[in-house]
């Protein structure tokens, strides 16, 4: 009987696992048996290429970029994945939760996100350098109020709330054929139930969107006016009629919920209340900060940051959870860095965190490095690609000569970071210097001094000689990385050099 208990548990634990490995939105659906055989260069496992877009409508696009990798190696499994929203003029992200925190970050244009912070409704305009963050469970929605400018976000979706292992997933509220709301899962009868109103009410109300995630907001771009345009143009009377009709249900939080726990939850009756309300107050233009409407965080501006390190050669920034609270519920930082042409970020490491870049503007080149001492990667990056380096992996970035190099990106800790240079006036080895560091080389303490006192610039070093001269284009880089791949003798895959590493002499415990 005991056995049989076992073997039912042990069943019900595998089927729960599953359940959660294929729920949500899964990224390597592109097939394992390629990646099994076929031989890729050391740089394509930090430049991320699995791009995938999970929503595309003529409003709008969204594609996400899986983070680290699906190779099965679990020291290099990130629970992070990089999103790109693009939204066209006057048009709407419809109303959603996620199973994961969200990070936005307004690369172009201006945006207002309404969303469910601690049961209230928030409402903020965005702009071009804002971050946001919204957490798992909480209910938002995005807007391009504008009329003539297309919106661009990257953010970061933080997995680890998710329901799957590698992907993430989205609960529409709003919905009808397609996407379907949440709400189309119950019976009509149920429903109607809920809602005090007959069974055609609910059927009208689940069967009218079509036109996908991301929609107009008016009828220019469609001979059919949307559900969600027509209810915000509607007068004021006729929305709350329409609200007593279609709201009834309501969540309602415990009230021995721990408040000190912030737990996001919601009220689908009150977001919609003040969705009505706030597009009253806009219509009326009435008095008061458009940037702001209901008690919740702010947005912060990068760009209206004084940079945490400058000299002659560029400058950097990161926003930490005691610059941003907001950040500490994702876990998330981020940062901002800018090289003049050719200058380089000295060789560092992040002890606490993988670091995940996208290229704003410009070109250069990554170097990342193996903990055996040997190359990872060195391949030049343009504007838009991304790349990531993982904890504790030694890496510079190297602007191209012809301009400058920007990159924007997020770490996996909301904590602060304090990456440690390698090189330079202010790196550990400089700190360390003494005979056990020039024993370790293999050199006199004045040979070492020398060298170490060469350099008299700290984090952003001058000119490189190492610098690209000019952005390569993507199809002669896809070129010569194929050729590399066929060079045996450079070519490493990422399980080779974990099994190496038990060649080379590594300190720890048996």
């Amino acid at each position: 009987m005991g056995n049989r208990k076992a073997l039912l548990l042990l069943f019900l634990v595998f089927s729960s696992a599953l359940v959660a490995s294929v729920s949500g939105y899964e990224y390597d659906r592109r097939g394992r048996e390629g990646e099994e055989e076929e031989e890729s260069t050391e740089s394509e496992w930090f430049l991320l290429h699995d791009s995938k877009e999970i929503v595309r409508t003529d409003a709008g696009v969204m594609r996400v970029m899986r983070g680290g990798f699906g190779g099965g190696v679990s020291m290099f499994q990130s629970p992070m994945h990089i999103g790109f929203i693009t939204m066209e003029p006057n048009s709407l992200f419809i109303p959603q939760y996620l199973d994961s925190h969200l990070t936005l970050f307004v690369r172009r244009g201006e945006t207002r996100i309404g969303h469910i912070y601690k049961d209230d409704f928030v409402e903020r305009r965005l702009k071009e350098g804002d971050v946001y963050s919204i957490r798992a469970g909480s209910a938002f929605y995005l807007v391009n109020p504008a009329e003539g400018q297309r919106l661009h976000i990257i953010c970061s979706i933080s997995t680890s709330s998710s329901l799957g292992w590698h992907g993430f997933q989205s609960f529409f509220i709003g919905g009808g054929m397609y996407p379907t709301s949440v709400l189309a899962g119950f019976d009509s009868l149920t429903l109607s139930t809920a809602f005090n109103v007959s069974t055609d009410e609910v059927s009208e109300i689940l069967t009218r969107q079509y036109s996908g995630a991301i929609v107009y907001l008016n009828t220019t771009h469609s001979p059919t006016p949307s559900i969600w345009a027509t209810f915000l143009n509607l007068e004021q009377h006729q929305k709350l009629e329409h609200l007593k009709r279609i709201v009834h249900l309501e969540e309602e939080a415990s009230k021995e919920e721990d408040e000190e726990k912030e737990q996001p939850i919601w009220s689908l009756r009150k977001f919609l209340t003040d969705l009505i309300g706030n597009e009253r107050n806009r219509r009326e233009g009435k008095k008061g900060d458009d940037r702001r409407r209901g008690k919740g965080p702010d947005s912060y501006n990068l760009f209206d940051r004084k940079a945490d390190y400058k000299n002659d050669y560029g400058w950097s920034l990161a926003l930490d959870q005691s610059d941003y609270s907001p950040l500490k519920h994702a876990d998330i930082g981020v940062y901002l860095v800018n090289l003049s042409a050719g200058a380089m970020m000295a060789p560092h490491i992040n002890p606490t965190a993988t670091e995940y870049g996208i290229v704003l503007r410009g070109s250069g080149s990554i170097q990342i490095v193996y903990p055996n001492g040997t190359l990872a990667m060195n391949s030049r990056v343009n504007e838009g690609d991304v790349f990531w380096v993982p904890r504790y992996f030694p890496f510079c970035q190297i602007a191209s000569r012809t301009g400058p190099f920007e990159f924007f990106g997020f770490t996996t800790t909301a904590k602060k970071n304090k990456p440690q240079f390698l090189v330079g006036q202010n790196s550990i080895l400089q700190s360390m210097r003494g005979p056990e560091f020039a024993a370790a080389f293999g050199v006199s303490e004045e040979r070492l001094r020398r060298i170490l006192d060469a350099q008299r610039e700290a984090v952003i070093l001058p000119s490189a000689s190492v610098a690209p001269t000019e952005p390569m284009d993507p199809r002669k880089e896809e070129e010569e990385r194929g050729e590399r791949g066929r060079e045996k003798e450079v070519v490493m895959k990422i399980p080779e050099v974990i099994r190496s590493f038990g060649n080379d002499m590594i300190m720890g415990f048996a």
